[in-house]
């Protein structure tokens, strides 16, 4: 399971809105291209929206992603996929600090790739770690 982690300067309530609103995702999560559509009930557990992610360079994939659980603000739980790469499972948890808000992204491969586990796990972080770094500038620059 890649773990990756950031200190945000931002209320933990704030950090769960802008995470739990898959139309931000194309703003600070890495490989997201555009949103397709959100179930209205979003992020209800089997609820699910529909994006399209970036594999390499102008190549483009559709799939959808499905809340798994979401207990407000503190954790959301998604099953991710983008063939042909794969699925995942996606943990973000949410915990207060003295200066805001420490974000957690807890994700680990499903299915056929889940063997490849512990060669993808740096990849994993890295990607996590640079959408976290984006997803602090966006809170940065997003009305309140």
């Amino acid at each position: 399971m890649g773990i990756a982690t950031r200190d945000l300067p931002f209320t933990r309530d704030r950090v769960y809105e802008v995470v739990s609103d898959p139309r931000s995702y194309p703003h600070w999560l890495v490989g997201t291209q555009e949103i397709l559509s959100v179930d209205d009930d979003w992020p209800a557990p089997d609820s699910a929206f529909g994006h399209r992610v970036g594999l390499l360079g102008t190549l483009t994939v559709k799939d959808s992603t499905v809340a798994e659980e979401a207990e407000p603000p503190a954790r959301l739980v998604l099953r991710a996929r983008a063939r042909p790469m794969g699925r995942a499972r996606v943990q973000i948890t949410f915990e207060e600090t003295a200066g805001g808000t420490r974000v957690t992204m807890e994700e680990g491969p499903l299915g056929l790739v889940a063997p490849l586990s512990p060669l993808l796990q740096p990849l994993i972080v890295a990607r996590n770690e640079k959408s976290l770094r984006r997803l602090e500038r966006h809170l940065a620059d997003a009305p309140a």
